[in-house]
């Protein structure tokens, strides 16, 4: 019977000692993962514009905060901002940054963007830290384009998909359209878009964003739905494709119906007001911003990257 015990307080006692040395492999394990998780950060770019603008971008990122670090920089592609973001995000323990690109095509600025991180050549380097004090700014539309390579020891992986492939826009433009229609069998939907100045690119765009009109299709019978772009910062470019769009609202009139604009921008109505003053359409003025699906596409965006990040140096 001692023999016995002594077998049993024997065995129990190995099995504490595996237990105990299970659930300690278990918490360095899980420990490990967590300091890996932690490594994580997202960077969302975004364009930049109003206060109301840059407000409703912050508001889509909000949500996600809890669960991810997250910095934003504001600019097209502007290596100031982005060297403050990246900073924030390093004083934060990351160094393994997805970078959420937020614009309406995922071609913008994409090769300045690798070039400033540093994943391709072609930026120069940073410039000293008293010369960047006074450093002049270069600016587009008011925004600051500084373009130099960015102070970092992190590594970076960047989204490919802009706004016109994300299938989280199609109930969207659905919902922007049905909130403004009375009678679809008279009306016709144009959805409107800043556009590129390469033809090529602006030819994508208009593709892309048509495969967005789907579910505007499907919802309502509206008597057609097309895809324009402004042409924005082509002057050249820019008169043609307003007299289009403004000859897409009068031909609605003339056919005893109405034009709905819907913008295809992240926030806003652009200049389309002025566009098409002193004609008969309606529209609400608002963008893709504020929607809880920009919010999905961010979301999804960050899964992706942070999959994709798993292969980089921790």
């Amino acid at each position: 019977m001692r023999r016995t015990s002594r077998g049993w307080a024997h065995g129990a006692l190995l099995f504490a000692a595996i237990l105990l040395n299970g659930c300690a492999t278990q918490s360095s394990s899980t420990v490990r993962r967590t300091e890996s998780a932690d490594t994580f950060g997202v960077l969302v770019m975004a364009h930049g514009g109003s206060k109301q603008w840059n407000e409703r971008v912050l508001a889509s990122v909000e949500p996600l905060r809890g669960e991810y670090k997250i910095d934003v920089a504001f600019g097209m592609a502007d290596a100031a901002s982005l060297q403050r973001s990246v900073a924030n995000l390093e004083a934060q323990g990351v160094h393994r940054i997805g970078v959420v690109r937020l614009f309406v095509s995922g071609e913008s600025w994409y090769q300045r963007t690798q070039q400033i991180l540093g994943i391709v050549p072609g930026a120069p380097a940073p410039p000293a830290q008293d010369a960047h004090a006074g450093h002049e700014h270069h600016e587009n539309a008011g925004h600051s384009m500084e373009f130099w390579r960015l102070d970092s020891h992190s590594t970076f992986v960047l989204s490919t998909q802009g706004l016109a492939d994300a299938r989280e826009m199609d109930a969207v433009l659905a919902e922007r359209a049905a909130q403004l229609s009375r009678n679809p069998q008279s009306e016709d939907v144009l959805i409107l878009a800043h556009g590129p100045g390469d033809d090529a690119e602006n030819a994508r765009w208009i593709d892309k964003i048509t495969e967005r009109t789907g579910s505007i299709r499907d919802a309502r019978p509206f008597r057609r739905i097309e895809v324009h772009t402004l042409r924005e910062d082509w002057p050249e470019k820019r008169a043609a494709a307003e007299q289009d769009a403004r000859e897409f609202v009068q031909r609605a009139q003339r056919e005893n119906g109405r034009a709905i604009v819907i913008p295809f921008r992240v926030e806003g109505f652009g200049p389309y007001a002025k566009v098409f003053e002193g004609l008969d359409y309606a529209a609400a003025g608002v963008g893709l911003l504020p929607h809880p699906n920009v919010t999905q596409w961010i979301e999804r965006q960050i899964v992706e990257l942070r999959e994709r990040s798993k292969s980089l140096p921790r």
